[in-house]
């Protein structure tokens, strides 16, 4: 049973996420298919996704985007699922069997890149830190509960990019349990900020893991 999240969550996910988004060039492999953007700033950033994986189109992803949080991004948005019924409705909803996989790069305005820290990243899509979690419990009509962090993980890759690895767990009203794993970058200059979340039940998180980790891992971010 996947409920549709994104119902009671809206406002909470994307307030900084969905300042971004792109356009999309996808090479195909016998193992899997590759995911390219080129286009945002003299920057490139790719991924990979098993070969049986879908991508999910353009049209519904964006919007899905605005019902979920009132916008469709500014930059490069992208989404992906296994199984054999792929849909952009799954973006937040809970219960997903099967790996959803979501990602969004964007530039920063002024404010936002003074202010941009490694817990401004961890808290990219849902609130993370202790700070957000203590707020997004006081907001009325909240529903994510049970939050249960597996990985806290600082990046610092090639040509200045840096951010966090973050994986943990949500409880959805109905006691739904999600696992949610995200990489949040950006540039050396902190003016781009590059995102990949990847969400399904725990049990098919476990079950998928290795598949997962690829996928996560394979995050690359090219930056001029």
């Amino acid at each position: 049973m996947a409920s549709k999240a994104h119902r009671v969550v809206q406002g909470l996910v994307g307030g900084c996420a969905l300042l971004l988004g792109v356009t999309l060039a996808g090479c195909a492999a016998p193992e899997f298919t590759y995911v390219a953007n080129s286009g945002t700033a003299g920057t490139s950033t790719y991924f990979k996704v098993p070969y049986g994986w879908h991508k999910i189109s353009d049209s519904a992803l964006s919007s899905e985007l605005k019902t979920a949080t009132g916008g469709s991004g500014a930059g490069w948005t992208t989404a992906y699922e296994a199984g054999r019924k792929p849909t952009a409705n799954d973006f937040l909803a809970f219960g997903t069997a099967q790996p959803f996989v979501f990602a969004e790069v964007g530039q920063l305005n002024s404010t936002a890149s003074n202010s941009l820290s490694y817990d401004t990243l961890r808290d990219f899509f849902l609130p993370v830190t202790s700070t957000a979690r203590t707020n997004a419990a006081s907001t009325p009509g909240f529903p994510l509960t049970s939050f249960k962090q597996l990985r806290d993980q600082t990046l610092s890759l090639s040509q200045g990019v840096h951010g966090v690895r973050e994986t943990f767990n949500y409880t959805f009203t109905g006691n739904v349990t999600d696992t949610f794993d995200e990489v949040a970058l950006t540039n050396a200059d902190q003016t781009v900020v590059y995102l990949l979340v990847l969400h399904c039940t725990t049990s098919c998180y476990s079950s998928d893991q290795s598949e997962i980790n690829d996928v996560m891992s394979s995050f690359t971010i090219r930056s001029s």
